[in-house]
């Protein structure tokens, strides 16, 4: 998926950033955090390079710039740099999604075979998250109610003739489903298993065309499958006619949306603060509305954020 691929783009990184010196703790004095929590005036502000990332990033920076502080952007499309980046101070602050991101610290702290932390309760996975995150000198904020999590989505009309609007009415109602998604979910829990075990759905067959993309969304359209795997945030599922069903009995893992800082450079209440405005304000379908503005009207992420903040009376 897009937030856990591993994809470049074409993005301008100093040498210092790409070889990750900078305020981190030491590997030798991680386990305890010890500096207090610092306050920059000059923060930079990450961007993971796709429209949800951008638009979550220019929102931090407003909301930053607003309460006194002077922020740039960067944006570098691939965690395998921008976490360590963020780690060396280089990047001050990031949107992540709390659960991917609790099981990729836990596979490049304790290696790729060690058993997942993310999981569908955000409590468990906020205490699994925060503390892989501490000895690396980053502080996790609080979640707000935004999520952005794997979703299924069939037709309409499908849904309409079925009566269906939760994953277990497809399960009772053993109906053949062929999924259009990518092809790891075949073997992913919260996929192909997960949808068999947890909700009881016949799954004839997985058609690989990806999460969410085009070519799935037609596929489902034209009837060739019944049902793809997309994100809860999917701007275009109007556009095809297609709704998304319910995960009633939560099989998919809490991946609200989360400030991820710098302790050292911007662990202070200022920026909890600021940044915590979005958490009463922020939700699932905003978040869906502004990606559908930037994909499909093709408005900047700067100006959507904007005119968002200052809709809900949080930017002046």
């Amino acid at each position: 998926m897009r937030r856990g691929g591993v994809l470049l783009s074409l993005v301008l990184l100093s040498p210092v950033l790409l070889t990750g010196c900078g305020t981190g703790p030491s590997l030798e004095n991680r386990g305890a955090v010890t500096a207090p929590p610092g306050d920059s005036k000059h923060l930079t502000i990450g961007s993971a390079g796709f429209t949800e990332s951008d638009l979550l990033a220019q929102m931090y920076a407003l909301l930053l710039d607003q309460a006194g502080y002077k922020t740039s952007m960067l944006t570098v499309a691939n965690r395998e740099l921008y976490e360590p980046a963020l780690e060396s101070g280089q990047i001050d602050v990031v949107p992540e999604y709390a659960a991917t991101f609790a099981d990729w610290l836990n596979a490049k702290t304790h290696g790729a075979d060690a058993p997942p932390v993310g999981s569908p309760d955000l409590a468990t996975t906020m205490k699994a998250l925060r503390s892989l995150a501490a000895p690396r000198g980053l502080t996790v904020l609080d979640p707000g109610r935004a999520v952005d999590q794997n979703a299924f989505a069939v037709t309409a009309a499908y849904a309409g003739q079925h009566h269906l609007k939760t994953l277990s009415d497809l399960g009772a109602s053993h109906l053949p489903v062929r999924l259009a998604a990518g092809d790891e979910c075949v073997q992913r829990p919260y996929c192909e298993p997960g949808l068999k075990k947890t909700y009881g759905i016949d799954i004839t067959g997985v058609d690989p065309k990806g999460v969410g993309t085009t070519q799935a969304k037609r596929a489902v359209q034209s009837g060739q499958d019944q049902m793809l795997l997309t994100t809860t945030t999917d701007a275009t599922l109007d556009e095809f006619g297609l709704v998304l069903l319910a995960d009633d009995k939560h099989l998919q893992n809490a991946d609200y949306i989360v400030p991820v800082v710098n302790r050292s450079r911007a662990g202070s209440e200022g920026v909890t603060k600021a940044l915590g405005k979005l958490n009463d304000v922020l939700t699932t379908a905003d978040l869906a509305s502004m990606n559908r503005q930037v994909d499909s009207w093709r408005r900047l992420p700067e100006d959507v954020a904007r005119t968002y903040l200052k809709d809900k009376g949080l930017l002046k």
